[in-house]
């Protein structure tokens, strides 16, 4: 429990600190005035004032907060002060202050991901497991322990190269070769539309010759600009599947109880630290994307929702009526306690179901 704790703490320490810093970053470099710089809410905990910022440490670690000068309504600013006010910048200027938060946050999961695949990760070879009974693969004479090597012509070394070309194959005929007691053999295999799962829980079908692969890794390093370009592959692709995950939660494909809080995170954190340092930071970037994406969503309170109000500005050329802007706040930070509150409930809920079954298991035993 302690390491969760602590584990989780740095996590959204980290998460929360970067998104923030580009807040910071952004109106410094904008000329706007930064007020306070907190990490959590409520009441503060330490605090130093430099310069015109104050440095806050808060009670509540699940935020932080920028704020700027002139960002609110009805304060009383001096002519030298209003040069600084946030209100007063361009539209421009203000979407991308609101924008640098999520964005950092994009950059800090680049980061990660770039500098994990310059270390190494373990990938799958393209060594057969087993093979499903009456399978195209088992039929064109393919034998567990058998190395992929080539398909049609292209050297094969990853499991992720071998299942890519099956899949892509729209059901052609494959000239596969593979390492076959220091021997290669080569073998024709037509790949069939099988039913399988995809990551939402939805059965779809995809081209499979029905191989699983033999359960041993590689570690595979890149240089720099390789790792950097794959980081970025890799944050586009969990953006992605963020996005579509969100939208398919609002069809009803994917279960509102599949979201997690603190509890969770907590735990799984935790679990990660156990595991080593490059599964815990890779969390942390998978993390960081969510993170991003959630603050874009146009809901008042989210950065989203600070940027649709300025989107409207810069159509309309006016700013959005005030009145408007704070009703629509406070429907926002509503529907944000409620989500707050239904996370809480799955997470004890699944910590309930987690006991049971402790419980059940103890009694067994």
């Amino acid at each position: 429990m302690g390491i969760s704790i602590i584990s989780v703490v740095i996590l959204l320490g980290v998460l929360i600190f970067v998104h923030e810093l580009g807040h910071f970053l952004m109106a410094k470099r904008a000329g706007v005035g930064v007020m306070k710089f907190s990490l959590g809410f409520g009441p503060r905990v330490i605090g130093k004032k430099i310069g015109e910022t104050e440095y806050l440490l808060s009670l509540i670690p699940l935020g932080g907060y920028v704020k700027l000068l002139g960002e609110s309504p009805g304060e009383e600013l001096s002519a030298e002060e209003m040069k600084k006010s946030f209100m007063q910048q361009p539209v421009l200027k203000r979407i991308g202050i609101v924008a640098a938060g999520p964005s950092f946050n994009l950059l800090l999961a680049i980061a990660i991901f770039t500098m994990v695949n310059m270390i190494g990760l373990p990938v799958l070879t393209a060594e057969i497991g087993n093979l499903q009974p009456d399978s195209p693969a088992l039929g064109a004479g393919m034998k567990s322990g058998d190395k992929v090597v080539d398909i049609d012509g292209r050297a094969v070394t990853k499991w992720d190269e071998l299942s890519e070309a099956i899949s892509q194959s729209n059901g052609k005929s494959l000239l596969i070769t593979v390492h076959r007691d220091d021997r290669p053999v080569s073998l024709t295999v037509i790949p069939t539309l099988m039913k399988t799962t995809n990551p939402f829980g939805e059965t779809v079908e995809a081209y499979k010759i029905g191989i699983s692969p033999l359960p041993r890794t590689v570690i595979e390093r890149q240089n720099p600009l390789s790792a950097f370009a794959r980081g970025l592959r890799q944050t586009w692709m969990i953006s992605k599947l963020t996005v579509i995950s969100i939208v398919k939660m609002f069809q009803g494909v994917v279960s509102p109880k599949t979201m997690g809080g603190p509890i969770l995170i907590a735990q799984i954190a935790g679990a990660q630290v156990r595991e080593g340092i490059i599964p815990f930071i890779l969390f942390m970037a998978m993390l960081s994307i969510n993170l991003a994406i959630l603050n874009l969503l146009p809901v008042p309170v989210l950065d989203g929702g600070h940027l649709l109000f300025y989107l409207i500005e810069m159509a309309t050329g006016r700013e959005v009526n005030l009145r408007w802007r704070e009703k629509a706040q406070q429907i926002g930070f509503v529907l944000l306690i409620l989500l707050m509150v239904f996370v809480f409930m799955m997470d004890i809920d699944r910590l309930n179901i987690k006991m049971i079954n402790d419980f059940i298991r103890m009694i067994r035993e």
